[in-house]
């Protein structure tokens, strides 16, 4: 059509991190039209767990994704503890807990660096990135792994900690807040940042709903959905509220990782603090059978597997949806009628993972 052009935004994007194509039609310097393309990093992950057995397959969700590599490992133990008919420890159940939210973390601060590095601030990205360095060490202290953690297990966790790690834990938990309490007003408050986000994206809540929004895409425009609301691991003994944001924009949606991240170090303080002693692991044996289901609060959103069981070694089906599969609906829906400049903040505002999203 006269007038129109069509530009191809990534796969490779100097400000876009994930490995996925938005074919972009403009009108001058307005977005008409956005598709998506996916299909650059399938790896078979899911046939592959059809070929090993049941804890073998802690090891091999992991890797489905670095960043959120302990959600995948709790999500799957879940849903084979649900088929065996077994819990976790109470201890097992809290450490779980610790686990995921240093991992909500470690993400969030990695997306909240590369957004300050969108709007040029250099010095911004790196100090949220050395927040996220420390996050790391502690995911080290507690497990001797900075990316695939490798503690969850089916039945609880594979060993406990030691007074000395949770002392450390502690003290580096301290440490993270004090430099976030210096930053996070540039988030909330520079005048740059509030004009590359604001009003950028924008997603009601009803198309977010109509459009299956989930994590703080769907928070940002107002949802109330948040799947640590189930009570999964230990969340149904901690004090906890879901961040809700209503402006439905860019600046929305980087709010509401912004105070999760204080929300995390809460709620893993609230851990440590009624953490009981006893056992981290219930030994189980046999091999499940029949259907289960599991869902979990990834950072990004919910993360849901399914398995299937016909009683053998192995699981006879596998299936995994992630949370990037949902909102990229969304992400079309606030591409349309934005600025070319405005793009690459948009994109980055669903905080993507293809990785888990192609497997």
């Amino acid at each position: 059509m006269p007038g129109r052009t069509v530009i191809p935004f990534g796969p490779q994007h100097p400000v876009f991190p994930e490995p996925l194509q938005l074919r972009l039609t403009m009108e001058e310097e307005r977005v008409i039209d956005a598709v998506p393309a996916l299909g650059y990093m399938h790896r078979g992950i899911e046939q592959l767990a059809q070929t090993k057995d049941y804890a073998q397959n802690v090891f091999l969700m992991e890797r489905v994704c670095g960043i959120c590599s302990f959600m995948h490992a709790l999500c799957y133990c879940q849903s084979v503890e649900s088929l065996l008919g077994i819990e976790a420890p109470p201890r097992a159940r809290f450490m779980r807990t610790i686990q995921a939210e240093l991992g909500r973390l470690q993400s969030h601060y990695l997306w909240l660096g590369l957004v300050a590095d969108a709007c040029g601030f250099e010095s911004l990205f790196m100090q949220a990135w050395r927040n996220r360095e420390m996050i790391m060490d502690c995911q080290e202290a507690v497990s001797g792994s900075r990316v695939t953690i490798s503690t969850c297990a089916i039945g609880g966790c594979r060993r406990d900690w030691d007074d000395g790690v949770l002392q450390e834990l502690t003290r580096r938990l301290d440490d993270v807040e004090r430099s976030m309490d210096a930053i996070a007003p540039v988030f909330f408050e520079d005048p740059l940042v509030k004009q590359r986000t604001v009003g950028a994206g924008i997603i009601t809540k009803q198309e977010a709903t109509l459009l299956g929004a989930v994590g703080p895409v769907a928070r940002a425009s107002g949802i109330v959905e948040d799947m640590r609301r189930l009570g999964y691991a230990a969340y149904d003994e901690l004090d906890f509220k879901p961040v809700v944001e209503t402006s439905c924009d860019s600046y929305a949606r980087m709010i509401v990782r912004l105070r999760e991240t204080f929300q995390a170090i809460n709620l893993i303080r609230q851990a440590l603090k009624k953490m009981p002693a006893g056992e981290v692991l219930n030994k189980w044996k046999g091999t499940p059978e029949g259907e289960a289901i599991s869902r979990v609060e990834q950072p990004r959103g919910e993360l849901m597997y399914y398995i299937r069981s016909n009683g053998g070694k192995n699981p006879e089906r596998l299936r995994i949806r992630t949370p990037t599969l949902s909102n990229i609906p969304s992400l079309v829906k606030m591409l349309k009628g934005s600025r070319l400049s405005d793009v690459p903040v948009i994109a980055l505002s669903i905080d993507s993972c293809i990785s888990c999203t192609e497997r």
